[in-house]
């Protein structure tokens, strides 16, 4: 028996995990989560499942009186209590945005695995997670299908003989549309994404290829691969999760249909693996016919960003972060157009302060300076 720690347990990818749970009530255990503000889905849970122990937004008596049994912790300090807990052996970080990454620090600290779908946490502080996790004994297991495909790629392999990793990419809801087309484009027309079923965040990062450019920074930290042998390749179908090519010029691909499940049981499971009866096989004869295609950094200039920014290092991964954050938010909110958003962020990157050598601290100060900069000028900025 497995003791799992899910943060986010109602997302997209939260939702999931208690899935995977359920399938093997034999294999795991929820034994703590945290939950931001779908109270229902939370009864839900706690009726179905005895937890302990539940991070939730602020101080709720209703709750608290309605489960006595279950301690409750509050707000962004809840999670990091969270994490240093003791009785759970992997922490599922399913939080969307800079919030997961204290928690994944604090999990570490502890001597914790952690299960990894937070990729904010290594876009803003990659290094220092990974150095903590070696320091420590720790081991990371991603949850992207990207990272899970490439993860399961090398596993065995030596790494010396690696030569590169290929990043697949649907191209998100608008990949027919040229540059120009995306003047028009509504919230609707966004969170309508071909062939994934995600949260709003990720589902805009998508269609701007911000979320590709994030998980080109994940995979340069959790493989220890350099940019310059990082490629993203676009791949409509959303079939091949990833590959490695090696330096024997062969080329290893994961193939699944575009379920998270997989991944997530990956994760929870490795080194084995279970079965998985929820999600269907692959029927390559019914899929017939896989394409690819190269990606434009002049149609996609974010993606072009990421790998600029990763190469920087220091704090600029928590001003790209950060603004990215603060760009969907106005977008959702209906302030901007989608085209503005890649106005925004690639203008508070080009303008920040570049500080090659930021600690923890100072990349929580450039992440509220540059959300306090964009919400300030994002009017005269677009």
């Amino acid at each position: 028996m497995k003791n799992l720690l899910i943060l986010g347990v109602s997302g997209s990818i939260g939702t999931q995990t208690v899935d995977v749970v359920e399938e093997h009530p034999d294999e795991f255990k929820i034994v703590a989560c945290s939950i931001y503000h779908n109270k229902e889905y939370l009864r839900e849970l706690l009726k179905r499942h005895d937890i302990p122990y539940v991070g939730i937004r602020s101080k709720d008596e209703e709750l608290e009186n309605e489960f006595p049994n279950t301690q409750f912790f509050y707000g962004e300090k809840g999670l990091c209590e969270l994490a240093k807990l003791e009785d759970y052996d992997l922490m599922v970080n399913a939080l969307v945005g800079i919030n997961g990454l204290l928690p994944t620090l604090s999990g570490l600290l502890a001597g914790k695995d952690i299960a990894l779908a937070n990729k904010e946490t290594l876009v803003v502080g990659g290094d220092l997670v990974m150095a903590l996790a070696k320091k420590n004994h720790c081991h990371i297991y991603p949850i992207d299908s990207e990272h899970s495909a490439i993860f399961q790629c090398l596993n065995g392999e030596d790494k010396k003989t690696l030569k590169r990793l290929i990043i697949t990419a649907s191209g998100g809801a608008f990949r027919h549309l040229s540059h120009d087309e995306l003047k028009n484009v509504t919230l609707d027309d966004a969170l309508h994404h071909p062939t994934w079923k995600m949260g709003r965040k990720v589902t805009i990062d998508s269609a701007t290829m911000m979320n590709k450019g994030f998980e080109v920074i994940e995979a340069h930290y959790l493989f220890d691969v350099d940019y310059d042998h990082i490629d993203v390749l676009q791949h409509a179908e959303s079939i091949i999760h990833s590959m490695v090519e090696f330096n024997d010029r062969s080329t290893m691909a994961q193939m699944a249909n575009p379920d998270m499940r997989i991944a997530i049981q990956y994760a929870l499971t490795y080194p084995k693996r279970e079965s998985n009866d929820h999600v269907q096989s692959l029927d390559l004869a019914s899929v017939a016919a896989l394409h690819f295609a190269n990606l434009s950094y002049e149609r996609y200039p974010l993606l072009a960003l990421a790998y600029e920014v990763g190469r920087k290092g220091g704090n600029m991964g928590a001003v790209l972060n950060a603004a990215d954050e603060v760009a969907i938010e106005l977008f959702i909110e209906g302030k901007i157009a989608f085209i503005d958003i890649e106005k925004l962020i690639i203008h508070a990157v080009r303008n920040a302060e570049y500080i090659p050598d930021a600690g923890l601290n100072e990349r929580f100060l450039s992440d509220q300076e540059t959300r306090k900069y964009l919400w300030d000028k994002w009017e005269g900025l677009i």
